[in-house]
């Protein structure tokens, strides 16, 4: 799914709060066309597991959430090199809408 600031912001907090050092790629980056490509129309977040997407797990009275997803891994601990494999739902979970509740 493609996210607003907010929904980034929010996402940048839980993964960053869980230690996973992560920045969102900017939807100008010249990898975005190949990545969108091969994965689809997203926001991507690059952390210490690799390369990642969020996708809506649930919609109820507390907001939406979302599960991150990591598409692919870094290939070795310098992570200068990406490997693609099955999309492998994690155990992160964010809340879309904290933001937009205040």
């Amino acid at each position: 799914m493609k996210m607003n600031s907010a929904q980034i912001q929010q996402t940048l907090h839980t993964l960053n709060t869980a230690e996973l050092n992560a920045e969102a790629i900017p939807a100008g980056h010249p990898m975005m066309s190949q990545l969108e490509r091969l994965f689809g129309d997203h926001t991507y977040f690059l952390d210490s597991r690799g390369l990642n997407i969020v996708e809506p797990v649930a919609a109820g009275n507390d907001g939406r959430l979302g599960v991150v997803v990591n598409l692919a891994s870094w290939t070795d601990s310098r992570a200068e090199s990406l490997q693609p494999h099955q999309p492998e739902p994690t155990e992160t979970v964010v809340d879309l809408e904290a933001d937009s509740r205040h």
